[in-house]
């Protein structure tokens, strides 16, 4: 899948979580517990910041902050289960590289990880941080 796929029409609704990610999902379909960056621990989101979604997304693979950028070619990795968050200002800590074509991918402010997550421009309230690339305290 291509990073610059077309955002959902409409919002997607609540999805149920696999039970590896079940115990970080609220009833509400919210994360129950911070979001962090897995090297430096720097928080990324407060419990209640996000609601989980499902889609598949292409994240470049993770790379230190010389490359963090997206235009490697060390490959990627499609990710399914997200933190959708629909206000970037929710954010307690997040970067964003350059955009590659219409997508800027998420990094961590203070070490520059990542990518963490997806943001396409056409979707302005639409940000993406992968479960698989963060950690939860």
């Amino acid at each position: 899948m291509e990073p610059a796929a077309a955002p959902p029409s409409s919002p997607p609704a609540p999805v149920a979580a696999s039970p590896g990610s079940a115990e970080l999902v609220c009833a509400q379909g919210r994360n129950l517990k911070a979001v962090l960056c897995q090297r430096c621990g720097s928080r990324v989101l407060l419990p209640g910041a996000a609601t989980f979604a499902r889609r598949e997304l292409l994240l470049p693979a993770m790379r230190k902050k010389a490359t963090a950028d997206g235009d490697g070619d060390g490959g990627g990795d499609v990710l399914r289960e997200h933190w959708l968050v629909r206000d970037m200002f929710s954010f307690e800590n997040v970067g964003f590289t350059r955009d590659v074509g219409n997508v800027k991918f998420l990094v961590c402010a203070d070490c520059e990880a990542g990518p963490i997550g997806w943001h396409c421009l056409d979707d302005k309230d639409s940000f993406y941080v992968a479960l698989e690339r963060v950690a939860h305290e």
